[in-house]
């Protein structure tokens, strides 16, 4: 059983020369020429698949990226003990990282599109998911360098490893002033090249590759010592990440469920939903299509959402027509912006809201010229729906018109005037007050 286990888990199969592979990797860490060149348009590239939030685009970047090599370089350097080949790779790297850097945020700070993508929004929230998407995405990257046959890992080490969308969203925040995007995806880009590098440093160790030269027991631990410090410290605070996330998603879920049930469920529409987490209090922003709640429903509302354990959070709820229906069009427009979606019942919604508001839209201009026709005295005309709540919850919408006369309108005209509107306005609730 053991030889059996030591056939499927021995990584000496199929190794490659250890002289080769390390002139190899001394080899790919320089930044100089074609490799600065081709980093260069790796990030132009790269940024534009930011920018336009272009998934295939931001991949084609990562696999003709060169940043894995100063990574891997000086993980085997800690690994061998060779210090000049670290120096030479954390030179190379910062060189790299600076030229990244200046490249996206030129870009960005020149392109009229500064509107944040999702693709941008992924880079600046590292959390401890993506250490382990570092580490064992390194761990293939190496195994795969010291083979014989390189075969397809190294590609798809690449892609999920991501080096250069955290750079280029760093180079976002650079050039607009976001500094929270800056510190979020640098953070991101420095848990990946650290857990690459620590990867390395294992698959050196476990393959014994002997050290370059003679170091005592102390600089052996002091090396040990500086990657659990770099361990701890990128590991606390993408544990304090990941578990708001987690914290977010529950609160997320949480919100959906009272959504469905108090609304959903009871055949209520909701043409718009937003969530925002991050205020104090957090808020719920809803609209529908056509249902209005009086203050004491909204207040109850906001009563539930304590009793489903959604505490700290206000529920709003948007009931005037315009803004629903502009609402509905943003919401419309983001969802396009992520994903195709079918639009036929999202047109049908605010198709809906056009006739509602509508309803509620006079032509007081032309109202007032065919007035004067038969009250000359009347000057000007405002009308408006007015939605009444009473104490016992019901409601009524009565149409008041607002007009302003020379002189005091008579009982007589005063009936023809209402009437006159009744007609024309196809209305049966009316109040006239002069202004």
């Amino acid at each position: 059983m053991q030889s059996l286990l030591n056939t499927l888990f021995n990584l000496h199969n199929g190794e490659d020369d250890r002289n080769k592979t390390l002139e190899n990797i001394k080899n790919n860490i320089s930044f100089t020429g074609a490799n600065l060149w081709i980093l260069a348009c790796a990030i132009l590239i790269a940024s534009v698949g930011l920018n336009v939030n272009s998934t295939a685009v931001i991949i084609g970047a990562m696999l003709i990226s060169p940043l894995m090599g100063p990574i891997v370089a000086s993980g085997f350097a800690l690994g061998i003990y060779d210090f000049d080949l670290l120096k030479r790779s954390l030179r190379n790297l910062f060189i790299a990282t600076a030229t990244s850097l200046l490249v996206s945020g030129i870009y960005f700070y020149l392109s009229p599109f500064k509107e944040v993508q999702s693709e941008l929004l992924a880079r600046t929230s590292p959390n401890i998911y993506d250490i382990f998407i570092a580490f064992f995405g390194g761990l293939v990257g190496v195994i795969a360098v010291t083979r014989v046959e390189k075969g397809n890992p190294v590609p798809g080490v690449a892609i999920a490893t991501a080096l250069m969308p955290p750079l280029c969203t760093a180079g976002y925040g650079l050039a607009t002033g976001n500094f929270k995007f800056f510190f979020g995806a640098i953070f991101l880009y420095c848990i990946n090249c650290v857990f690459i590098c620590i990867a390395t440093y294992s698959i050196v160790k476990f393959l014994k590759y002997p050290a370059i030269q003679e170091v005592d027991k102390k600089h052996q631990k002091q090396v040990r010592y500086g990657i659990s410090i770099l361990v701890v410290l990128m590991l606390v605070p993408s544990v304090f990440f990941a578990y708001r996330l987690f914290k977010e998603q529950q609160y997320r879920q949480a919100v959906n469920k009272f959504i469905d049930d108090e609304f959903t469920a009871k055949g209520n529409t909701v043409v718009y939903k937003k969530t925002d987490y991050s205020g104090d209090p957090k808020t719920i922003e809803l609209a529908f299509l056509s249902r209005h709640f009086s203050k004491s429903e909204v207040e109850s509302l906001n009563q539930k959402l304590v009793a489903s354990n959604i505490t700290g959070t206000r529920l709003i709820i948007k009931q005037d027509s315009a803004d629903r229906i502009q609402l509905l069009r943003n919401s419309i427009l983001n969802e396009i912006k992520d994903k195709d979606v079918i639009v036929d019942e999202k047109d049908q919604k605010i198709a809906a809201l056009k006739a509602e508001i509508a309803k509620n839209t006079f032509d007081t201009k032309e109202l007032l010229k065919e007035t004067k026709v038969f009250l000359p005295d009347i000057q000007s005309l405002s009308v408006a729906n007015n939605q009444f709540y009473y104490s016992n919850d019901s409601t009524s919408t009565i149409t008041v018109i607002l007009y302003q006369s020379a002189n005091n309108l008579n009982k007589n005209d005063e009936l023809k005037f209402k009437n006159f509107l009744k007609q024309r306005l196809a209305l049966t609730n009316i109040e006239l007050i002069k202004h």
